[in-house]
């Protein structure tokens, strides 16, 4: 359709008509960021080959403002917006067809038009609608002549414009929905943000350099200082006896991409202290580096009452050990002038010095450290070991105890010991105990211990005698506290004694 004098106007529509409202209208045209696209290389390339196309030596790809016609692509023109009252394209921008002016200054919307009148002196143009999805006209694609073109574009040059136009309409249908997914990540981030900014402790996101690139609102509500954006900043505000150590484990952590936990002192705005627990875990995507996201949570009030029970908990241990040594003194004391009470009373000592024994396994952060099976009867049997420690040995799986397990299972090798001392192998000249742990034994959720003596001489115990107190007692502690069972036999050189313990009994 070739326009002159005003012809290619549907009737009844004049140019200043919309297919919508011209605030529907613009609020369309913002969600494309038009600002954002110009000098886009796509969109260049496509004016530059509709100016081929067409043969004239200007083309343009506009957008339709409130105020301007700005012109996101062109070429064969310097400028970069033009006003709207001496815009073509907005227009052309209202037909479905494309606008074909053959010569302006006939043409009597436009003989004085500026742009006619002066630069860039337009005679020739043909611009093809930029229409949205939504129906909305946002601008045109254009070629324009400073020569009239009487037969105005060739079937060709109008289905060439109409194809470009519609990579124009792609391309921008790109950018507005990139720019939308960004918008609505960038909402989403912000509501993020809101939400752990209001979360009671730190939270922080770092990248695999140590740079901070987020720390949330909580960190300098606390601290009052500015958040940190390197490991190192964050000294300041821990406390200095904590610094290296819980550097050291970051750093650690860091290095092999594992899950980094300590407790530290953070410095509080008014200068004081609170014990913080401090957690980070990396985020581990293939290809992409790793980064860490951590959290600081107060446990202050948690911490100091853990250490104010373990104050009470060590007075009390220390004073049950002191019960233990007055006890035994109060033995040694009774006993010194009644030479009848004297075996009874080495006995009754010697169980009150195994039940201190144990009691270090009750509480081992103040007495000897150990955990484990092998060390509770390792220090229970040491003083029966001889001057070159080679009559007692002691082997086979580790089985790690617990404080509840600790005191039963010392009074029942005890027991043991103090009658292989007595009557077995241990008092004896050349007598040995041999003990073995296994686990698993026979089930597998039980824990089993062989205690096997061996001597040249005779065992003093007789094979199928009365159940004496002794044993009373080991069948107290085994089965009834334990839940476990147990056997006995005499071989040829002394006793061999089978214990079975379930392994839950066992620990914590």
């Amino acid at each position: 359709m070739v326009a002159s004098k005003g012809s290619n106007w549907p009737e009844g529509r004049a140019p200043e008509a919309r297919y919508c409202g011209e605030e529907e209208r613009l609020s369309v045209l913002a969600t494309y960021g038009g600002q954002d696209l110009v000098g886009d290389p796509e969109l260049e390339d496509i004016a530059g080959f509709a100016a081929k196309l067409c043969e004239v030596p200007m083309a343009m790809v506009t957008v339709v403002e409130a105020e301007h016609q700005r012109f996101l692509a062109k070429t064969g023109l310097d400028a970069e917006t033009t006003p709207r009252p001496t815009s073509f394209c907005a227009h052309a921008m209202l037909g479905a067809e494309p606008m074909v002016i053959p010569d302006a200054r006939e043409d009597e919307r436009f003989e004085g038009n500026a742009l006619v009148t002066g630069e860039p002196h337009i005679r020739f143009y043909a611009g093809q609608p930029l229409i949205s999805p939504e129906g909305a006209p946002l601008g045109a694609l254009c070629v324009i002549d400073t020569k009239p073109r009487a037969e105005g574009l060739t079937d060709l040059q109008r289905q060439g414009l109409a194809v470009l136009a519609q990579s124009v309409m792609r391309r921008l249908g790109q950018r507005r929905l990139g720019r939308h997914v960004n918008l609505t990540l960038e909402k989403s981030e912000r509501e993020l943000r809101r939400m752990v900014d209001s979360v009671p402790g730190i939270a922080w996101r770092a990248d695999d350099k140590g740079n901070f690139t987020y720390v949330n609102a909580r960190w300098k509500e606390l601290t009052g200082i500015e958040p940190p954006t390197t490991t190192e900043e964050w000294k300041v505000a821990i406390h200095p006896e904590d610094w290296d150590g819980s550097l050291a484990k970051f750093l650690t952590a860091v290095e092999t991409n594992s899950l980094f936990e300590d407790e530290w002192r953070l410095r509080m705005s008014d200068g004081s202290y609170r014990w913080v627990q401090s957690r980070a875990m990396p985020v581990i995507t293939e290809g992409q580096p790793t980064s860490w996201f951590g959290t600081v949570i107060d446990i202050d009030k948690a911490h100091r009452l853990s250490e104010a029970r373990d104050l009470l908990a060590g007075e009390l241990s220390h004073r049950i050990k002191n019960i233990f040594a007055v006890v035994s003194g109060l033995i040694a004391l009774r006993s010194r002038n009644r030479p009848e009470a004297k075996e009874f009373a080495d006995d009754l000592s010697s169980a009150i010095r195994a039940l201190g024994t144990a009691h270090d396994y009750v509480r081992p952060d103040d007495g000897r450290g150990a955990d484990n099976l092998q060390g509770l009867l390792e220090d229970l049997l040491a003083p029966y070991e001889g001057a070159k420690g080679e009559r007692v040995h002691i082997k086979g799986d580790d089985v790690i105890i617990g404080s509840r397990a600790a005191t039963p299972l010392a009074l029942i090798f005890h027991e043991l010991a103090t009658n292989a001392a007595k009557y077995g192998a241990l008092g004896n000249h050349d007598g040995k105990v041999e003990i073995e742990i296994r686990q698993p034994c026979g089930e597998e959720d039980e824990v089993c211990v062989f205690w096997r003596e061996s001597s040249s001489c005779e065992d003093k115990r007789e094979d199928g005698e009365g159940e004496g107190f002794g044993s009373r007692m080991l069948r107290m502690a085994i089965e009834g506290q334990l839940g476990g069972r147990f056997s006995r036999a005499f071989s040829d050189d002394g006793l061999d004694v089978e214990i079975a313990f379930p392994l839950a009994s066992l620990g914590h």
